[in-house]
């Protein structure tokens, strides 16, 4: 996959696609060579852990989110709060993240 994807970690997305298709959240992981990433509060799986009581690890049926496909993901602009697709501008002599609709960049803080 490379390391320009339009997705990056902190960006809050809508998943386009799936089971949990409509459901909104923040890019909590992103694995560039696998082209997946992990997003709160979509696609849960649960894990059967043993408990350790070194390391302080309850066992039991634990629940947590699974890593999604990036193609099924869309960034959401924070400047129009639209869901759009990503493209690559040059301002000030770097490359920035733009959405398609608004022109607004997306790599702002």
């Amino acid at each position: 996959m490379g390391s320009r994807l339009h997705v990056r970690k902190d960006d809050h997305v809508l998943v386009i696609a799936g089971k949990q298709r409509s459901v909104k959240g923040k890019v909590l992981l992103v694995f560039p060579d696998k082209g997946t990433a992990v997003v709160e509060g979509v696609n849960f799986i649960k894990r059967h852990t043993r408990a350790n009581p070194s390391k302080n690890i309850k066992g039991g049926i634990m629940e947590r989110e699974a890593p999604i496909h990036i193609s099924n993901l869309m960034v959401i602009c924070p400047e129009c709060n639209k869901p759009t697709r990503v493209a690559r501008r040059r301002y000030e002599d770097r490359m920035h993240r733009v959405c398609k609709k608004c022109e607004g960049i997306l790599d702002r803080k």
